[in-house]
Order: structure tokens, then C-alpha cells, then sequence
């Protein structure tokens, strides 16, 4: 029974010894929303650590410091440390954001907005594309083309149909349509559409 319990301490101590180290990089699992308390990290060969924080603790992200309690789940940090007496936890002495989180990219609003075509002189984009519609659903299509391939195109909630040189709404864009597109890129280096032609106007002369 000894050596049982033994063997299930074996690993935990090997990942103490081994992290017993003043400065660890990891991501934040879980931090207590209070000036004192215990963060959690998963270190790159997905070892979990929790540390001890309080008031005097420096904590910093971009260049400003902040509240260890701040700190997000996700955001990679450099922790360094040292053993706290009478505790098993070691003390968190700074921690210092390497990587915060990526901001999620805003949900699109689905209100459709009424076309202005004084809006075309901005609209305009620098991208076009030809080719043939793959899939299609309310946020993207891809489209199928000879020089890149498949590609994902965003929906704008003011992208224009065309269809034989009249506007139509985004559900008359169907799978299989050879379709010639006006895009840009996004605040996010997305492509998105602009304006989508298809029908009689694209036959050539």
C-alpha cells in the first residue's frame, strides 16, 4: 500500500521539482477577482501551476501595470517567483503579459441597411474575382476560382446582388452560379464582398 501511494506522489513531485523555478511561462487558467489570492497557469507541456498574488505583486500589460485579479483566462504571462513560507504555493513576485487575449471579432448585425449609392465611391474595393459559388449561407460563400482556388468571402449587411443588371436580395445568390465579385479586406484582413454579378451581364459579347 506504501509503494501505491508513493507511486501516485511520484509525478507530482517530478513536476515540483522540475517547476521549482523563479520565472515560468504559461496561460492564465483561472485568476481570483480579489487584491489576494491564487492564479492558475498551464505551461507549455501542459503542466498546471498555481501561484499566490496580493497587493504587492507587480502585474503588467502593454507597459501599464495593472491588477494581478485582471488578469484573463487565455493570455499567456511570464511569472516570476519565489517559495512563500509556510505555504506550498510559491509567490508570484511580477507577472508580466506576454500575449493578451486576441479581441473576438464583434458579431455582424443582420439589420439590413437601405442602399445609398453615394456609398459606391467608398464601396468600390481593390479586389475582384471570378469564378463559380460553392457554398453560401447568411455570413460567407465560397467561391471557386481558377487562379486561388477555393475562397471564403464574407457577407456584408450591404453587399449588392446583381442579377442580369438588376438588384436582387442575398437569397437569390444560389450554389453553382458563375458569379464575378468587387471586394476588400476587413478591419480583421478578411475578405469581404462588396458587390456579387451574375446573370446575362457576365455572358461574353
Amino acid at each position: 500500500m506504501r509503494w501505491t501511494g508513493l507511486a501516485l506522489l511520484l509525478p507530482w513531485l517530478i513536476a515540483a521539482q522540475t517547476y521549482d523555478s523563479p520565472i515560468v511561462r504559461g496561460v492564465v487558467i483561472e485568476c481570483d477577482p480579489r487584491p489576494a489570492g491564487e492564479l492558475s497557469i498551464r505551461t507549455a507541456d501542459n503542466h498546471v501551476l498555481r501561484y499566490l498574488f496580493d497587493k504587492r505583486t507587480y502585474a503588467e500589460r502593454d507597459q501599464e501595470m495593472i491588477e494581478p485579479a485582471h488578469l484573463a483566462a487565455g493570455e499567456k504571462v511570464e511569472i516570476v517567483s519565489d517559495r512563500a513560507s509556510g505555504d506550498p504555493l510559491r509567490y508570484a513576485r511580477t507577472i508580466h503579459v506576454v500575449q493578451p487575449v486576441p479581441a473576438q471579432r464583434p458579431l455582424r448585425s443582420r439589420v439590413p441597411r437601405p442602399y445609398d449609392p453615394r456609398l459606391d465611391t467608398v464601396r468600390t474595393g481593390t479586389l475582384t474575382y471570378s469564378g463559380v459559388v460553392y457554398r453560401v449561407n447568411a455570413e460567407k460563400f465560397v467561391l471557386h476560382t481558377r487562379e486561388a482556388g477555393d475562397l471564403a468571402i464574407l457577407l456584408r449587411t450591404d453587399t449588392r446582388y446583381l442579377e442580369n443588371g438588376q438588384i436582387v436580395d442575398s437569397a437569390s445568390l444560389k450554389p453553382n452560379t458563375r458569379v464575378f465579385v468587387r471586394a476588400g479586406k476587413d478591419l480583421y484582413n478578411e475578405v469581404e464582398a462588396y458587390q456579387i454579378i451574375w446573370g446575362r451581364i457576365m455572358a461574353p459579347r
